[in-house]
């Protein structure tokens, strides 16, 4: 019986930089006030790879990572850099299971070049903070919030992202600390 550490593992699947990681890694340890480790990881994403949407499929992704052996960590996301999708929706940023143990993100769809607008490393870094953040909320049972600014608001464009936050609104704080060790 293996013991889970009250830390949150991000798993760099994208090829980081680690100042980039390093940045992200304490902005999610400032919101959720637990500790949060790097390690690097690779993954076979072929076999989710849809060669007529030319995207992979986040579903599948995310339940190898599920399946995959289970984390000493309270709950894991991995990182990454390719177009995700899920078979209802054209494209996502990440997801994660209510209450599951892990989750996904990706910053494809988050860099201004796809917009048609130039690179800005720090707008890309706030936007891909506040996906994690997101994500991790669900994976510890927080659902979505109206809260115009709440970081758990649902973001279905970049420019929901941008008009949001990075912290979580009181109500969904209150709610998030109920379950946090």
């Amino acid at each position: 019986m293996s013991l889970i550490t009250p830390t949150i593992l991000l798993i760099n699947y994208g090829d980081f930089e680690k100042n980039f990681l390093q940045a992200i890694a304490r902005d999610v340890d400032q919101e959720f006030h637990l500790p949060v480790s790097v390690e690097e990881g690779t993954t076979d994403l072929e076999p989710y790879f849809d060669s007529i949407r030319r995207q992979y499929n986040a579903n599948g992704i995310l339940k190898s990572m599920d399946s995959d052996s289970p984390s000493r960590y309270l709950k894991q996301l991995g990182l990454f850099r390719v177009d995700l999708f899920i078979p209802i929706l054209t494209y996502i940023f990440g997801q994660a299971l209510l209450n599951g143990p892990s989750g996904i993100a990706s910053l494809y769809r988050l860099r201004n070049e796809v917009y048609g607008m130039a690179k800005d490393e720090d707008v890309l870094r706030e936007r891909f903070t506040k996906v994690v953040i997101h994500e991790l909320g669900h994976a510890f049972g927080l659902v979505h919030c109206h809260h115009p600014a709440c970081v758990m608001r649902s973001s279905t464009y970049v420019e929901d992202i941008d008009q949001k936050s990075r912290h979580f609104c009181s109500q969904c704080r209150i709610t998030l600390e109920k379950v946090l060790p």
